[in-house]
């Protein structure tokens, strides 16, 4: 998917494209799990976006993991409403690529799916993940709750500790709450199950998230 966009810099609000009132048509049901995509979810069931290069392989990470109800993939952190896939890709929309997590914090926490987020790519690489450059694959984190910003915020420090141990950078994580977020098209939706030879660029750095009973 690297090939579309090279942009390395967000666009501000002058400069960003105008998008447009319509939004996304979304299809009723997950491809895989068969529960809603849509609000209004379960009540107790938290949501949370995570971006983590190229939304292809990251939703498929995110679905396998019990006591997740939902997953759907796009566009978030940006400027333009209801950007399309294109725009995204020209760099022009300052969005990255994100996937919507809702699960169920009685069967999974919270802490858990910031353990695979972090154990799944690499968080210290900016506007860019392998080969897939562009601001549209930036690493990171839009919460919705106070409660998982601190968690987030703690996790990154202490990931960002066993990733230096390691030789790795700094990390470049975007944290923030109450982001935006807008569907991508019904055929990025749950793409790895519908083209289970598609392309998936996810890696992570070998580097496992402490544990306390480690």
């Amino acid at each position: 998917m690297g090939f579309f966009n090279r942009a390395l810099t967000l666009p501000n609000a002058d400069h960003a494209l105008p998008g447009r009132a319509q939004t996304m048509p979304v299809a009723a049901h997950h491809f895989v799990l068969g529960t809603p995509m849509t609000a209004p979810f379960p009540d107790g069931f938290e949501t949370a976006f995570f971006g983590m290069g190229c939304f292809w392989g990251a939703e498929r990470r995110f679905w396998q993991i019990e006591g997740v109800y939902s997953t759907a993939v796009g566009y978030a952190g940006g400027i333009t409403k209801n950007p399309t896939y294109e725009e995204v890709c020209s760099g022009g929309t300052g969005h990255t690529e994100v996937v919507l997590v809702v699960f169920d914090p009685a069967i999974v926490s919270f802490d858990a799916l910031l353990s695979c987020f972090w154990e799944s790519h690499d968080p210290t690489q900016g506007m860019r993940q392998g080969n897939d450059i562009g601001t549209q694959y930036r690493s990171c984190v839009y919460v919705t709750t106070a409660s998982q910003l601190e968690a987030v915020k703690a996790s990154q420090i202490t990931f960002g500790q066993a990733l230096a141990k390691a030789g790795y950078p700094t990390v470049t994580t975007e944290v923030k709450s109450d982001e935006a977020f807008y569907y991508a098209e019904d055929y990025h939706q749950q793409y790895l199950a519908k083209v289970p030879n598609g392309y998936c660029g996810l890696g992570g750095t070998g580097v496992c998230f402490p544990r306390e009973d480690a």
